[in-house]
């Protein structure tokens, strides 16, 4: 990487990169690591965790020419933070677990805190998450203050609520509105023990599944076919899942 961004004899696109302009490939080979975990194709999650890799370098280079850190104090802090976290494995406590967890990453949150300002409890949720896996963060730490439905009846009846107010809605209102039923979606989830941002994944392969089976048998024609038609093609093709 410090070849790709010599000044002199690197390469022009790796040298006009910046962190802002690399984010967005960092997001997407994280997730290429994700499609080749739920595909479960090893030899591609070999070479995703490859790239994913290159995206730590990448950054690391640029702030390392920037005079800020090096990818050798990127692994430091990593390994600092797990001994830290896991002072029940590394340390001299008795016990740990996930509620020792939360508790240590509560105070290193505290801690990077300003003096004079109290820490909220969804302080720390990164704002670049996609935004159904944020959604399900912010109310997990609401949840820990027991701001909460007591059971996922409550988080469903919310579903009906959120869908009345978009019926009632403007025009001007309805994008709100329809953010608020996926955040409730998103909570009834929650509450049912479902990952949202797993679900949505499988929701999504299989239409596209049926999709293109619908175009398969259809052919060149499915364009051109009236709605009717590509209703009872959706119907056919939905009949082996139920088999």
């Amino acid at each position: 990487m410090a070849r790709l961004r010599d000044p002199v004899s690197g390469c022009e696109w790796d040298r006009a990169q910046d962190f802002a302009s690399i984010a967005p490939y960092t997001i997407e080979e994280a997730y290429e690591v994700a499609d080749a975990i739920a595909r479960g194709d090893l030899g591609d999650l070999k070479d995703e965790l490859g790239d994913l890799l290159l995206q730590v370098i990448f950054h690391s280079r640029m702030a390392e020419e920037a005079g800020l850190f090096a990818l050798e104090d990127v692994a430091a802090a990593i390994c600092d933070k797990m001994e830290r976290r896991h002072p029940h494995i590394f340390g001299n406590a008795a016990n740990g677990g996930h509620h020792q967890w939360e508790k240590i990453k509560a105070e290193e949150r505290a801690a990077k805190g300003k003096p004079d300002s109290p820490v909220g409890a969804l302080d720390g949720v990164a704002i670049g998450l996609p935004a159904l896996l944020r959604a399900e963060k912010l109310q997990k730490r609401a949840a820990r203050t027991g701001f909460d439905w007591p059971d996922a009846s409550g988080a469903r009846a919310k579903l009906f609520e959120e869908i009345a107010e978009i019926d009632a809605a403007t025009a001007a209102e309805q994008e709100g509105e329809v953010g608020d039923l996926l955040f409730s979606v998103v909570n009834w989830a929650r509450h049912l023990g479902i990952d949202p941002e797993a679900a949505l994944r499988g929701a999504n392969a299989k239409f596209e599944l049926r999709f293109k089976a619908m175009e398969a048998r259809a052919g060149d024609r499915f364009s051109a076919l009236p709605l009717e038609k590509k209703e009872a093609l959706w119907v056919s093709v939905k009949q082996p899942d139920r088999e």
